[in-house]
């Protein structure tokens, strides 16, 4: 998954609309996709973890838009339309989808080369997996889709 509002959006309102259709529904989360599953301020060991902590610090209120960012009022606009709109935010939109019962993998590599521990993420994902596991997962699954 993308680490950008819209497609973070896309794919947690995908993941809700599946789990409350009855269906299993596992999501994969790596790299930057990490951000929307991160419970807030990550901490890093080395000097370039300690930089990617300060630069995607926040969580998934910090995310923002693909495009029309304008330095962060991009994210500050769509979260005003969208609750000028009745549209959830991100985070009760993630709140309901682990309420709905999906599954969330942070994937394990990304997770090293980023240098994000398990307790840098929120209580509820899954045990991190790597690409093979989720390969294997998709390979009984109906469909399968990549934001």
């Amino acid at each position: 998954m993308s680490g950008d509002m819209d497609k973070v959006m896309a794919a947690f309102n995908i993941a809700v609309g599946a789990a409350a259709a009855g269906k299993e529904t596992n999501m994969f989360f790596t790299f930057w996709g990490l951000k929307a599953i991160q419970k807030g301020n990550m901490t890093g060991q080395s000097l370039f973890g300690r930089m990617m902590a300060v630069l995607n610090r926040g969580g998934i209120n910090r995310i923002g838009p693909s495009r029309f960012n304008f330095g962060g009022m991009g994210r500050w606009m769509f979260k005003k339309m969208m609750k000028d709109h009745k549209v959830i935010g991100l985070e009760e939109l993630r709140q309901t989808a682990v309420e709905l019962g999906v599954k969330m993998y942070p994937c394990q590599m990304s997770m090293e080369v980023m240098e994000i521990g398990r307790g840098d993420l929120i209580d509820e994902i899954s045990d991190p997996c790597g690409v093979a596991a989720m390969l294997e997962m998709s390979d009984h699954s109906r469909q399968t889709l990549f934001i």
